[in-house]
This record gives structure tokens, C-alpha cells and sequence, in this order.
């Protein structure tokens, strides 16, 4: 019984002793914890730094005349020569395409003929009308035959002017079997052969003139605003280094259902003989207004509750979660025109991992 006693004694005395070096041992245990604290996260930045900037977006479109007409002659016939080709260039007065004459000639002859009865009609009426003066001043006829002479006389005037009108309209049908150019510019399309009997005013040639050019494009509807207000100019695939001045000459009153783009022409004052219709070309739309923004990566943005954010790094190396104004998304930057200052440092990578306040080291800057 007292040995039992001893041993419970012991017992209780290295339990007692154990549980101290235990507390003893977790307190040293804290005391390391305390000392190893967690270092600054290593941290790239990017510096905002805002500058005056003309926002631009570009379009591709095409070269095309202003004016493409679909020329015809203006008398009936059957065509006899056609003259030009698709592709060749033509000056103003050039034939493209001739009639059969024939028939012309004959109705312009005709209409000489006419015209020289009726100038011998006219020499008798009014010689006719002369006797009847002479003889009414005598009293030798009456003023009934006097008014039968003048009468007859005013007609054969009459159908003289009217022959006369007649052989000038011939004249020009027989000049209108030849089809000439009204302008300078390039054959687009031929509509015609020869033997092909056509109408007046059919379409025969189709010529696209070089005098006026236009760039062609199709403008999504958030920049109809931009077309209408903004500064334009094209470059030409076959000449990048050139930029021509574009003003919006017509823009379509309603999109296209299948794009929900508008068909917007920039006319192109300053083409030269380089600028050739077909071309692809680059309309590049700017704002009249610059703004004052910075760009910094994508990868720096982090949303907070919805609202675009940035971790600013501030001089005690703590970092600070700030929304921003964001006036555009890029590939790979993100366009801002306010909510940090100028020169604040900003994280650029690893946003996601890092908690308000925490402590950054600055391992990297990139530039922007």
C-alpha cells in the first residue's frame, strides 16, 4: 500500500513536468513563428503615366469612282463596231462603240430634200404674195385673193422652218450613232456586240470616271458618331508610307441586316494617278479631341465588386486596391483616363493573390 502510494506520488510529478517542458517547447515554438514573419511579396509594376492621345480605329475598304455611268446612244440601231475593252482607259470624246448608218443617212438625205421643196414652195408663195400687193396698190384685185396670198405664203415659211428643224435633228441622230466618251476614266463593262440591235438609251458601255475617288468602307454603329465628327485619311496597301486626307461625302441611312454596319464613302480630294480603282485601302478614323490617358497591362486589372481595380503600391511598400475609369479594352493593355495618379506604381502581375495592405517588394518595372 505505500509502495503504491510512492509511485502515484511519481506519477503525478513527471505529469506535472511534462506538461511544463511542453509549454515551454510551444512557447519557443511562437517565439520562432514571431521572428520568422512572412517576407514583402516579390512584385512587378508598370508606372502610370498619362499623355495626350487621339484615339483611332481603322477599316478596310475599297477604291471606287465616285462616278460609274452606264452610257447608251441616243438613237435606235444596230451596233456596228464596239471600240473599247473592259480595263482600257478612255478620254473625253474617245468612240467606244458605233451604229449602223445607213438608215440615218437616208432620213438625213430625206430630210435635205425636204427642206429644198420647200424653199421653192416658199420662193413661189411669196412671189405669188408680192403680185397680189401690186395689183391690190392698182385696184386690180380684191382684198380677199390679197389675204389668200399672204396666207399661202406664211405657210410655205413655216413648213421651210419646219423642213429646216428637220434636217438639224437628222444631222445630230447621224452624229448619235457614234457612242463617245463624256469623261476620262476606265471601261468597267461592255454591254454590248456588234450585230446587237439596241434601243435608245440602253445600256451599252459602262465607264467609272477618274476625276472623283472614294474610299469605300463599312462602319460599325458605336463610330457613326466618329465618322461624321472625326479627322479621316487612307493609305493604300500597294503605298503604306503615303496617307491621303478622306472627308465623309455619304454615309446609308440604315445599317445592313446581315452586318448591322453602315456603308459609309469618304471622298478622296488628294488621289493621285496611284490611287486605282479596286485597290484596298485603310480608313483610319480619329477623334477631333485628344484625351489625356495611360495604358498600362491587362493583367494589372483586378475586379473589385464589379468595378475595375488596380493595386497601387504606395512608399512604405503596402498596397492600396483603387478603382479606375476605364475608357477602353485592348489585346493586351487596358485604357484609363483616371483613378490613379501620375507616377503611382502599379502591381502588373499576380493581382489576384495579394490582399489590401499587404507589404510588396518591387522586384521590376515595366514601361508603358
Amino acid at each position: 500500500m505505500f509502495v503504491r502510494s510512492i509511485l502515484s506520488s511519481y506519477s503525478k510529478l513527471f505529469a506535472g513536468a511534462a506538461l511544463a517542458l511542453m509549454a515551454v517547447s510551444l512557447a519557443g515554438c511562437n517565439d520562432t513563428v514571431a521572428e520568422k514573419a512572412e517576407p514583402p511579396r516579390p512584385v512587378l509594376v508598370a508606372t502610370a503615366h498619362y499623355a495626350a492621345e487621339t484615339p483611332e480605329r481603322s477599316f478596310v475598304g475599297t477604291i471606287r469612282p465616285r462616278i460609274e455611268s452606264d452610257l447608251g446612244f441616243r438613237v435606235a440601231g444596230k451596233v456596228a463596231k464596239r471600240l473599247v475593252e473592259v480595263g482600257q482607259t478612255v478620254e473625253v470624246g474617245q468612240p467606244l462603240a458605233t451604229l449602223d448608218e445607213v438608215d440615218l443617212k437616208l432620213q438625213a438625205e430625206q430630210a435635205v430634200a425636204e427642206q429644198t421643196a420647200a424653199t421653192g414652195v416658199l420662193a413661189q408663195a411669196a412671189a405669188a404674195e408680192q403680185r397680189a400687193k401690186d395689183l391690190k396698190a392698182k385696184g386690180w384685185t380684191t382684198d380677199a385673193q390679197l389675204d389668200q396670198s399672204r396666207a399661202a405664203a406664211d405657210e410655205a415659211r413655216a413648213r421651210l422652218n419646219r423642213a429646216e428643224r428637220s434636217v438639224e435633228l437628222t444631222k445630230n441622230s447621224l452624229s448619235y450613232a457614234t457612242l463617245n466618251a463624256d469623261a476620262r476614266g476606265v471601261v468597267t463593262a461592255t454591254l454590248i456586240e456588234p450585230g446587237q440591235v439596241v434601243a435608245a438609251g440602253q445600256a451599252s458601255i459602262r465607264v467609272a470616271r477618274f476625276a472623283e475617288k472614294e474610299a469605300v468602307v463599312a462602319i460599325p454603329e458605336t463610330l457613326v458618331g466618329r465618322a461624321k465628327s472625326g479627322v479621316a485619311s487612307v493609305t493604300l496597301w500597294s503605298e503604306p508610307n503615303k496617307k491621303y486626307t478622306a472627308k465623309l461625302r455619304e454615309i446609308a441611312p440604315a445599317a445592313d441586316p446581315a452586318t448591322r454596319t453602315y456603308l459609309a464613302k469618304f471622298s478622296l480630294p488628294e488621289a493621285d494617278d496611284k490611287v486605282a480603282l479596286g485597290m484596298t485601302a485603310t480608313l483610319t478614323l480619329s477623334d477631333a479631341a485628344t484625351e489625356r490617358v495611360a495604358r498600362l497591362p491587362l493583367s494589372a486589372l483586378f475586379n473589385e465588386g464589379g468595378k475595375p481595380s488596380f493595386y497601387v503600391v504606395d512608399d512604405n511598400g503596402g498596397v492600396t486596391l483603387k478603382p479606375v475609369t476605364v475608357k477602353s479594352y485592348e489585346s493586351k493593355d487596358v485604357v484609363i483616363t483616371g483613378g490613379v495618379e501620375e507616377g503611382a506604381k502599379i502591381v502588373a502581375l499576380g493581382v489576384q493573390k495579394l490582399d489590401p495592405g499587404q507589404r510588396v517588394r518591387i522586384v521590376s518595372s515595366l514601361s508603358f
